[in-house]
């Protein structure tokens, strides 16, 4: 069997195992991430396997880049002041690059002009030469080139970029035409223009965003991004960028927020100074609404009873929380709960800017109003199922109002199936599709102050148990071997659950070799004293339990 292998490369670049039946690995294509050492491994089951390697090499060169850097010193004799410019310049290649620099026709070389140093700088490595163009003169304003080279490597040709250097040359300014920040609704479509102010040569603008890249419906024309129908996910910052080589890019930013109202919840919060979780006449009860806005500082809070609008008085007290403790919450407080307040509070959540359908939240008040309760049934814990099956995990809530319920890992602290830290279920039952063995553990679930009560957590267990076959190895072996001799294959267990009651069976094609059942060792061996013509072919060893088998299988071959 041979195989290829690569390393000295990233992860993302790791050339993956594959087996190469010609023994030839081809790679059409060639791109500079795929250089590297390579590896020749085979092995037929005798002894130790045989290796060998082989470096490649991509040899490659990008355009050139010139940027400027200027520098101006003090005023001499109150006349003029001495201006000192860098031009740099930068080319990926592999094998070095060597650069060179022209002022127009004419080669400059190191020395050859007193107003003229080429240097590379410390820490570099060769990535770039540098020319330096000391309290410049008349003969400096000029076009310059940086060629770079590869000295024709792989016949790959010298590269050149130029660079005009004038009196008017100047790094990049920009400004937007557009407020900071920009609220709109869904929906809208929206313009942001950038303009530049100065910059020589001419800079080029682009627009790029904090979060990644542009929407995917951008229209760009120029400094001008139009997003034709805006989504909360288009909402963040977008930045002009100008930029022409010239001293350091210019960079100005602005905040699209879009409007949104999400997630109306609500909770009751029996009277504070009693350790009764149940609502009491004569005693105070606290509804609160909870609303997910943005921008926050739109949000308004409107309250009914029955229909009716409510305003604060002195037993029904309306208060907006503080926003950096709760955001976007609002309560009311009933003092001194009598019969005549039982009925169905309303809160309505709105954005002054309009657009934007409002959230509208009831909460009854009643006798019937009672704190929840949870039980898991006795059927439902532990629970046995077998990897890849759909499982519910059920919690029986009671209680009016029925609260969210949260479901979370007890035993560790990792992710739930849906990758947060908590799932909510509306009904108490977390549905787990395509289950797998690290699910395997202890589940709580809890109550939410969210649509219920105010009060200390109920919680209940339930026990996951996940079976799965067994895992073993080798799943494959190739054995080559001649007439007479003998050879010995094993199969061992890596992982299983459950463990107990493991069995395994030999068979050559369809022939039932040998049975039996594992005892404390982890493997089983199976010997073929004098090998035959009939003792060549695929031999298979089945490791089982109550999940299914694993699968062990040997070549046995002669040639």
């Amino acid at each position: 069997q041979i195989r290829w292998t690569k390393t000295a490369g990233s992860a993302s670049d790791r050339f993956q195992d594959s087996s190469v039946f010609n023994e030839t690995l081809r790679i059409s294509n060639i791109q500079r991430h795929q250089g590297g050492r390579y590896y020749c491994k085979a092995e037929n089951g005798l002894g130790s396997p045989a290796i060998k390697s082989i470096r490649v090499d991509v040899y490659y060169l990008d355009d050139p880049i010139v940027t400027v850097h200027q520098s101006i010193g003090e005023a001499k004799e109150q006349f003029y002041y001495e201006r000192t410019v860098f031009l740099r310049c930068v080319a990926n290649s592999n094998p070095p690059v060597r650069y060179s620099w022209r002022r127009g026709q004419e080669v400059l070389l190191q020395g050859s002009d007193k107003g003229v140093e080429i240097y590379e700088p410390f820490f570099t490595q060769g990535e770039t030469k540098i020319l330096k163009l000391k309290n410049l003169r008349p003969q400096d304003y000029a076009n310059y080139s940086c060629i770079a080279s590869v000295r024709n490597v792989c016949s790959i040709p010298d590269k050149m970029v130029s660079f005009r250097l004038s009196n008017k040359t100047a790094s990049p300014s920009i400004k937007l035409l557009v407020d900071d920040p920009i609220v709109v609704n869904p929906g809208e479509a929206i313009t942001l223009v950038c303009v530049t102010t100065g910059g020589e040569p001419t800079p080029s603008l682009t627009w790029v965003r904090s979060a990644g890249v542009l929407p995917q419906k951008t229209v760009l024309n120029g400094g001008t991004l139009t997003i034709p129908a805006i989504t909360a996910e288009d909402a963040g910052t977008y930045s002009c960028v100008a930029n022409n080589n010239v001293g350091n890019p210019a960079k100005k930013s602005t905040n699209i927020i879009v409007r949104a109202l999400k997630k109306g919840r609500f909770w009751i919060t029996p009277d504070p100074y009693h350790k009764d979780d149940n609502i009491q006449i004569g005693r105070e009860v606290k509804i609160s609404c909870q609303v997910e806005a943005i921008p926050s500082e739109e949000l308004t809070f409107s309250w009914f009873k029955n229909g009716r609008p409510l305003r604060s008085s002195e037993r029904m007290v309306i208060t907006q929380t503080d926003p950096d403790v709760s955001p976007g919450t609002t309560n009311l407080d009933i003092i001194d709960l009598k019969f005549t307040d039982f009925g169905t509070y309303t809160c309505v959540a709105s954005l002054k800017g309009g657009g934007i359908s409002d959230i509208s939240i009831d909460v009854n008040i009643s006798s019937s109003t009672v704190p929840p309760n949870l039980t898991v049934p006795q059927e439902k814990s532990p629970l046995v199922t077998r990897e890849g099956d759909t499982i519910e995990l059920q919690c029986q809530v009671t209680g009016k109002p029925k609260p969210i319920i949260l479901w979370s890992r007890a035993d560790k602290e990792v992710a739930m199936p849906d990758g947060g830290m908590q799932t909510e279920s509306y009904d108490g039952i977390l549905r787990i599709v395509n289950v797998s063995r690290e699910m395997t553990g202890t589940y709580r679930c809890q109550t939410s102050q969210y649509n219920g009560f105010n009060v200390k957590p109920r919680e209940a267990l339930v026990q996951l148990i996940v079976q799965y076959p067994p895992a073993v190895e080798p799943t494959f072996l190739e054995i080559r071997q001649g007439q007479g001799r003998s050879i010995t294959m094993s199969c061992r267990v890596l992982r299983a659950y459950p463990t107990r009651v493991l069995t395994y069976e030999w068979r050559l094609g369809g022939k039932l070799l040998r049975t039996g059942q594992f005892d404390l060792q982890d493997s089983t061996e199976y010997t073929v004293g004098s090998l035959s013509r009939d003792s060549y072919g695929i031999y298979n060893c089945n490791i089982i339990n109550e999940a299914g088998a694993g699968r062990c299988s040997f070549l046995v071959t002669g040639r």
